[in-house]
């Protein structure tokens, strides 16, 4: 059986989903993607781990990193759960090209290369935004590109976190905005 609980965050609600140990779920409300870890018989119900994630959550929209992480369990792919593992190491305030951590699974796997497109698929189908940081991945130009919550809210996320966006942009045309 899975739980969920929802969150009023400064950029909009946001809905947690959990087994009832660990953290399987925290989306935007009605952002591409949303629920994909969430079951049919998913209830309400105040949990610890709910309580955490708010806790967490307060302090990051407070402007601030927060010092505690809280468990998560990330049901998926091998794949994707090396790319989102590796997101988890992008400190807080800055970011990671889709290009940067493909190389890094390509030096894990001893393989000459990763495809970066199959990066940016791992990375579009985290189910535990904010806490994994896909906010904090960007085009290998510096594109802000591809952002389930949306280009706004990854710009707000960044901007909230003090980013160096000086090599930063918004994309004009394509088909990750």
């Amino acid at each position: 059986m899975g739980y969920i609980d929802h969150y009023d965050s400064p950029l909009g609600g946001i809905t947690l989903a959990s087994d009832g140990e660990a953290l399987t779920g925290l989306w935007f409300d009605g952002q591409k993607y949303f629920g994909s870890t969430l079951t049919q018989d998913a209830e309400q119900k105040k949990l610890p781990v709910f309580e955490q994630a708010a806790q967490w959550l307060s302090v990051y929209f407070s402007g601030k990193e927060p010092d505690f992480t809280l468990p998560l369990s990330m049901k998926t792919t091998p794949f994707r759960e090396t790319v989102w593992k590796i997101m988890l190491t992008i400190p807080y305030g800055k970011t990671m090209t889709y290009g940067e951590i493909a190389r890094e699974i390509a030096r894990q796997r001893g393989i000459a290369r990763m495809s970066a497109h199959a990066v940016g698929g791992a990375v579009s189908h985290n189910p535990i935004s904010l806490m994994i940081p896909c906010h904090r991945v960007v085009g290998t130009n510096g594109s802000l590109t591809g952002y389930a919550g949306g280009i706004d809210k990854k710009v707000q996320l960044l901007t909230l976190e003090k980013a160096d966006f000086s090599r930063l942009f918004i994309p004009t045309k394509g088909t990750a905005l």
